[in-house]
């Protein structure tokens, strides 16, 4: 349970803001179709994810040491810091005209952007730290559809009334106090 609510709410804060999210934004705007849209997100999700927590938790695996764990921690005040970052979609990266719809334009372009993108790394660091790939996937996920669904449906009106300069904030102390915790745990401090 510790390992879906964690990936939730550290997913969910650093999706805010980021350039997934304004994706969201853009194809919400172009299509006009939230179903099909929330559909891509899912299931770009739980593939792009699901990859990544796999990845974490065999690392996590075959490097099992006390080191390991340190970087494992270190990786989240990484992570903290780098969402004080505000992410800006390119004009390169920006939604092409579709030739396959809301849901498979969606899909193949949330996929594509995850990539390397924080909350994926995130995620990487999340199957290492708790060895669980079903309940990181779960969490990350919903975390990424917390986010991702009410943009879908509010636009661009959300992110004007949002401070982001806030929201990255809270989620960076979050990243940081995670990072904290886990090098306090790993030293036997906790």
């Amino acid at each position: 349970m510790e390992a879906l609510l964690t990936s939730t709410a550290v997913v969910a804060l650093a999706e805010i803001g980021d350039k997934t999210q304004l994706l969201a934004i853009l194809l919400a705007t172009r299509f006009k179709k939230p179903v099909p849209i929330i559909c891509g997100i899912f299931a770009a999700t739980i593939a792009n994810h699901f990859l990544a927590a796999l990845v974490g938790a065999e690392v996590a695996g075959l490097l099992d040491s006390i080191w390991f764990r340190y970087a494992i921690a270190a990786s989240f005040v990484a992570m903290g810091l780098w969402t004080l970052i505000p992410d800006k979609l390119d004009e390169d990266e920006a939604p092409k005209p579709a030739r396959f719809g809301a849901f498979l334009t969606t899909a193949i372009a949330f996929f594509l952007v995850e990539m390397g993108d924080k909350t994926q790394v995130a995620t990487v660091a999340l199957g290492a730290r708790f060895h669980a790939v079903l309940p990181v996937t779960a969490g990350t996920t919903l975390g990424m559809m917390l986010a991702n669904v009410p943009a879908v449906f509010l636009g661009k009106a959300v992110i004007d009334r949002v401070p982001l300069t806030t929201v990255h904030r809270i989620a960076a102390l979050l990243f940081i106090a995670i990072g904290l915790w886990l090098a306090a745990q790993t030293a036997g401090w906790l």
